[in-house]
């Protein structure tokens, strides 16, 4: 087998967390004795052990550790945060070779782990289907590369493309469509929405239509509009509120003071010091054109409902782009586009 075959499995791993590690990245990590794996294991929570751990936790036969190849999809960690760091673990069991995928460009990490492994003089190369592994962590890379969190914008129109009918709340999505959505919800970090969008639609912003956890909300609302018994104050998830008037937290709820003016530099500042990772735009057509104005997103998901005709009502946001994948849930087809 190839170096390329195990990063592979240890991606397979990682993906078994996906939405459940911020603000940590998604890790897996096999251990390979004479061509046979005798280890797996991935980062399940923040907290908790990180996948070197739990894959050398799980060999039966720890005499063969210093004998073995390590894979991992991202380079050892190398500083002490709730755990110690696994380039220290692995240099001190005296692993034969270390493979990684891609580097970590977290401050704390960024090379550290690769050089304390070989200054141990075991031997590690880094590399192997790098573009897969940072695909893996897409969100974790733009947090720390980019000091924003990584943007999804999403919507559903009708096939004449409105997002409601007479400019009221209108269900668009079909019950497949909407499944899917709230795994989306589940995936990311955080969902945000408008003040508009929160009056008309008052929405919770959870993934009640599936087994996953609920994102952290968050609510731009400049003059403190959205009632405090509406369902986006409620104690189902954390909640940023984005505003004019005032700084200050409660329970779940924290209040964060920005300018109107030029307000998405502060808001995505604002948003990586709270150590938000992702951000699944959900807000109404106003909200998500002022994202693609400034050209300010990753990606791009819209569902059209190609046998729902609304004639009237609140336009979908003016977008173009080049669509890289589809898929058809029933009647509703969602079109994905990445920003390039």
């Amino acid at each position: 087998m190839t170096d390329e075959f195990y990063i592979k499995r240890c991606i397979e791993l990682a993906k078994k967390a996906t939405g459940k590690t911020y603000p940590n990245p998604l890790v897996g990590s096999v251990i390979v004795h004479n061509g046979k794996i005798i280890g797996e294991g991935f980062h399940q929570k923040a907290g908790e052990n990180h996948a070197e751990i739990n894959a050398i936790n799980s060999v039966e036969n720890p005499e063969l550790l210093p004998k073995s190849t390590i894979y991992v999809s991202l380079e050892p960690c190398a500083h002490f945060g709730k755990t110690p760091p696994c380039s220290l673990k692995i240099k001190e069991i005296g692993f034969k070779k270390v493979v990684i995928g891609a580097m970590d460009s977290h401050d704390k990490v960024n090379g550290k782990g690769k050089k304390i492994l070989m200054d141990a003089g075991i031997e590690t190369i880094s590399g192997i289907l790098e573009d897969e592994c940072r695909e893996l962590n897409k969100r974790f890379f733009t947090y720390h590369e980019k000091k924003r969190p990584y943007i999804i914008l999403k919507w559903a129109e009708s096939n004449d493309g409105f997002i409601d009918k007479d400019f009221k709340p209108t269900k668009i999505s079909n019950e497949l469509a909407s499944q899917f959505v709230h795994q989306i919800r589940s995936e990311e970090h955080a969902i945000l929405a408008g003040t508009q969008t929160a009056l008309n639609d008052n929405p919770s912003l959870t993934t009640r239509l599936i087994e996953g956890r609920n994102p952290v909300r968050i609510l731009i609302d400049f003059e403190l509009k959205v009632p405090r018994d509406f369902k986006i104050y409620n104690h189902e998830a954390p909640t940023l509120v984005f505003n004019q008037e005032k700084d200050s937290e409660e329970e779940n709820i924290k209040f964060i003071k920005i300018s109107k003016e030029n307000f998405l530099k502060e808001l995505m500042q604002k948003l990586y010091e709270n150590q938000i990772q992702s951000v699944l735009i959900e807000g109404g057509s106003k909200t998500l054109q002022t994202f693609i104005d400034a050209n300010l997103w990753d990606e791009t998901i819209f569902i059209k409902n190609e046998n729902l005709t609304l004639e009237n009502g609140t336009k979908a946001p003016k977008f173009n782009g080049k669509s890289t994948k589809e898929k058809l849930f029933r009647d509703n087809k969602l079109v994905l586009f990445r920003n390039t």
